[in-house]
């Protein structure tokens, strides 16, 4: 989740919102990195989820990333829990909720649904530091 941190710093020093994520393999080597990058390519789904999902797949030169841990510094969205399922990614542990599109259990929780995949979750890992990058820079915003 540090590393994850390092990028969601590296995001809001870019003027995106500060998400980073990281994917590390059966063996914790990262594989997938990622940060949101919405404004800087002008593309909706450049969240840092799909950034790390598209780096992992390509490393694993497969879309099926079983057996792999997603590390997120904030509850991923309805596009990145879909791209979390759609990856059969096995674990997924994020920090701050996310009470506007959170969902893994704060608006939704899609992966208690009945789809062909639900990975493990585990919120809250080093909720208080990922919420300050997040509450540090919609302060400078305004």
């Amino acid at each position: 989740m540090a590393q994850a941190l390092q990028l969601a710093e590296e995001a809001a020093s870019e003027g995106e919102i500060p998400v980073g994520c990281v994917i590390t393999d059966e063996n914790g080597t990262i594989i997938g990195r990622g940060h949101n990058r919405r404004e800087t390519c002008s593309d909706a789904t450049a969240h840092a989820e799909t950034e790390a999902i598209r780096e992992a797949c390509k490393n694993r030169k497969d879309w099926r990333l079983d057996g792999c841990t997603l590390y997120v510094t904030l509850e991923p969205c309805p596009m990145c829990a879909g791209a979390i399922i759609n990856s059969r990614i096995s674990k997924v542990v994020y920090g701050a909720r996310d009470k506007a599109t959170g969902s893994c259990g704060s608006v939704i929780d899609l992966f208690s649904e009945r789809y062909g995949h639900s990975p493990a979750v585990f919120p809250g890992v080093m909720k208080e530091e990922c919420a300050a990058v997040l509450r540090g820079f919609f302060r400078k915003l305004r």
